[in-house]
């Protein structure tokens, strides 16, 4: 009698296809079929608005201090408010900014419009605070506290749905919150707080649609696909509501600086490539090639022409008036347009109906040919006190100063200095060195991450950090600023909240490996809440004696 010989034993699985418990991993057609919620939706967005509201109580607080214009606030405070009132930005007549100051906001500008060299929509968020409390410092500063605390908000929630967790996406808001630059911009009226702002939503948008794109071919495909000519579903993943939204906000983002193009166009071919791997684990060979034209056309029109069509509608006071540019602007000291003619539209019989839409059109064009020539040109031979190489941003290598009393003598406005001394107050644009150093090894790791272990939530911090930092290096010739970072700070807080969930590990359950864990990234968190602590004063005009202010200029380059 012949014995059976016995079955081979399963072959286990490791690496990538097991978890840290050496469980085998689901494929990912599994994962999507079965996608469930990690944690209490409830218990995620009261954590998640309860930090965003920590954010706001702190960028309100004497958020009319100092009374003044800061650092470009003179400009866009301004502008503000004659686009709400005249609906495009004029020009303002000399000592405009002593009048408003003094409660004077009437009669303080010209009839002719102003070159403004960036696009509306910031300014026109900043001219929604000053419609609602005035214009005054509180006013034209309120729009970008709420914006601010908003965009803790949108961290909390980007960064929870990355990891599963409540835990890390509040750590993550928390570390936006108390990080100096962002707090700083979060209570002046400049334009780079709505930007990252918009940029956030953006990324959130394309991320959200990576899991809705899973989760719909995962309803569609009944089994893994075994025919090599398929395509997978087509029509029906079509139209993806999360692209929409997110051609949207990269629309307003670009419609405030035009900085938000460089990661548009990142993420726009991130989405294309996640739509592509999405196929391949579902069994769709040549997946990148077939996924470019079911997945990346469809997707260019989402974000793209969307985006195209939202950042045209943010002109619609300038299109409106566009005979006064056409007038005024058409050729500027600034520019050089045609070697400095005016626009073809300054001399052409003004047209009506569709056709005056189309000549508005093409003076827009031809003002934006002017700005950039301003933006690549006309600053290359200028300086500033506060310029500094992009090299060094992410380091914190110049920050900026917005505002400074100085020079306060001893018994006067509260000054208790030793005599000989003397008391300052400052509002210094410089990030918390807790969060952007530790951001900077944080980035490392996910590069190593994202390419070693082939996690793709690390290649979001990447891909976010190196398309809004590294565009900037082309432009070192020309005066530009650290703050401008701002849009790079989320991927930065994304990475180092990656890191400590590494720290912390998958398991809740004890464990040597989770203690440590615990007790390192409870001791960082504890030292940025410091570190937010020790520069408070020079984040908010607070009164200090020259030998306090210097224990917190730790270089000779952040005087």
């Amino acid at each position: 009698m012949t014995t059976a010989a016995p079955p081979e034993p399963p072959k286990e699985r490791v690496g990538l296809s097991t978890n840290a418990a050496g469980n085998a991993v689901p494929s990912a057609w599994q994962r999507a079929r079965a996608r469930v919620r990690a944690e209490d939706p409830f218990v995620g967005w009261a954590g998640s608005i309860g930090v965003a509201l920590i954010a706001l109580f702190l960028r309100l607080w004497h958020l009319g201090r100092p009374h003044e214009f800061e650092f470009d606030e003179t400009y866009y405070a301004k502008d503000a408010w004659s686009m709400l009132h005249h609906g495009y930005a004029r020009d303002y007549v000399d000592k405009a900014n002593d009048n408003i100051l003094a409660g004077q906001t009437t009669g303080q500008w010209k009839s002719t419009p102003e070159m403004v060299v960036h696009p509306d929509v910031g300014k026109w968020l900043i001219a929604l605070g000053e419609k609602a409390f005035g214009m005054d410092p509180f006013g034209w500063r309120v729009s970008a506290a709420v914006v601010g605390a908003l965009m803790v908000l949108v961290m909390c929630r980007l960064a929870r749905r990355l990891t599963g967790s409540t835990l890390l996406g509040c750590i993550a808001g928390l570390l936006l919150c108390f990080d100096g630059l962002h707090f700083v911009l979060s209570r002046l009226a400049l334009l780079d707080i709505f930007v990252a702002f918009f940029i956030l939503c953006g990324v959130h948008c394309v991320v959200a649609d990576r899991d809705w794109y899973r989760a719909r071919m995962a309803r569609l495909v009944p089994e893994q696909i075994d025919d090599t000519r398929a395509w997978g579903p087509v029509r029906r993943l079509l139209l993806r509501p999360w692209l929409l939204a997110a051609g949207i906000c990269w629309g307003l983002a670009c419609g405030t600086k035009w900085e938000a193009v460089y990661p548009m166009a990142a993420f726009g071919l991130l989405a294309w490539l996640w739509s592509a791997g999405a196929r391949r684990s579902f069994g769709v060979r040549w997946s990148v090639p077939r996924s470019a034209i079911v997945d990346g056309i469809p997707a260019f029109v989402q974000i793209v022409l969307v985006a195209l069509v939202v950042y045209v509608a943010s002109w619609t006071g300038w299109l409106v008036n566009a005979h006064a540019y056409e007038q005024d602007l058409s050729a500027t000291q600034y520019t050089h347009y045609a070697g400095g003619k005016d626009w073809p539209t300054a001399t052409e019989p003004d047209a009506s109906g569709l056709g005056e839409v189309t000549q508005s059109l093409r003076s827009l064009w031809y003002y934006h040919h002017d700005v950039y020539d301003f933006h690549t040109h006309f600053l290359n031979d200028s300086t500033h006190t506060y310029a500094s190489k992009p090299s060094g941003w992410l380091l914190l290598n110049r920050p900026v100063g917005v505002a400074a009393d100085t020079d306060i003598k001893p018994g006067t406005q509260g000054c208790d200095a030793p005599a000989g001394s003397d008391c300052l107050r400052q509002v210094l644009l410089l990030g918390s060195p807790a969060v952007w150093w530790a951001g900077c090894l944080a980035l490392l790791l996910a590069v190593v991450m994202w390419i070693g272990a082939r996690d793709w939530r690390y290649g979001v911090a990447v891909v976010g950090a190196a398309s809004t930092w590294l565009p900037w290096l082309q432009y070192d010739d020309r005066p530009i600023f650290s703050f401008y970072a701002i849009i790079t700070l989320p991927f930065m807080v994304l990475a180092i909240t990656l890191a400590i969930g590494q720290l912390l590990g998958r398991s809740t359950a004890p464990s040597p490996r989770r203690t440590a864990g615990v007790v390192v990234a409870g001791a960082y968190l504890v030292l940025v809440l410091l570190n937010f602590a020790w520069f408070w004063p020079i984040w908010t005009n607070g009164l200090l004696t020259h030998s306090e202010w210097m224990d917190r200029i730790w270089f000779t380059r952040w005087i």
